[in-house]
């Protein structure tokens, strides 16, 4: 049986269909060789007007939805380019988990392989969620993974599924390496069989043992 896993807490409403990866992480953070400071950089050109002054309505400026964990977005949710610190700048910004309608291929991956939570709802499920945060006072999310449940701040409970894959990475904790290293016994077995029909293949071996 699975793990208790709950992703808890304020949920920022962003219905915004088609919001690619350029905007979620725009190109002028990506010139740093390691992950470090990408918070900073997180829809920045939202964010921010030109002179960089932050505009005051956009969600994530909004003082009611400061240390948000869940961002409600639209369809196609980080489509465009391929980058990977789109979900690491989501990462390092406090958000946990993404729910949408739908999402980009490349960015569902990215985000299942860095153990970032995307929950697919239907587009009127969504609607209502984003009205019942916006108008209400409470303005908190919970995620059930284990039971694969949205608990909303109105005790409504919105049923989603998870590929059996990433649920077993977010509940365990497992990014793909660890993953990959849960099959080390086959791998293993793969190994030793492979080599043993195949000795010509192993260059560290001298060419005499290779050739018997």
């Amino acid at each position: 049986m699975a793990k208790p896993f709950v992703i808890a807490g304020i949920a920022a409403p962003l219905p915004v269909n088609n919001l690619d990866t350029d905007q979620i992480m725009p190109k002028q953070f990506l010139l740093g060789i390691d992950k470090a400071g990408l918070a900073r950089g997180l829809m920045y050109d939202l964010r921010f007007d030109a002179n960089g002054y932050a505009r005051d309505q956009f969600v994530l400026n909004r003082p009611e939805y400061r240390g948000a964990k869940i961002l409600l977005g639209g369809s196609n949710l980080g489509c465009g380019s391929s980058r990977e610190h789109a979900v690491w700048g989501l990462q390092q910004a406090g958000f946990e988990a993404v729910i949408a309608p739908s999402y980009g291929e490349i960015f569902y991956f990215n985000s299942v392989n860095n153990r970032l939570l995307l929950v697919t709802l239907p587009p009127g499920q969504i609607e209502a969620l984003v009205a019942e945060i916006g108008d209400g006072s409470d303005k908190r999310l919970s995620i059930d993974v284990e039971n694969e449940v949205v608990l909303t701040p109105s005790g409504r409970c919105l049923p989603f599924s998870l590929p059996a894959r990433q649920k077993q990475m977010l509940v365990e904790g497992l990014d793909m390496i660890g993953m990959t290293l849960r099959q080390k016994e086959a791998i293993d077995a793969f190994e030793a069989r492979h080599w043993t029909t195949q000795p010509w293949c192993r260059i560290d071996l001298p060419a005499q043992q290779r050739r018997t």
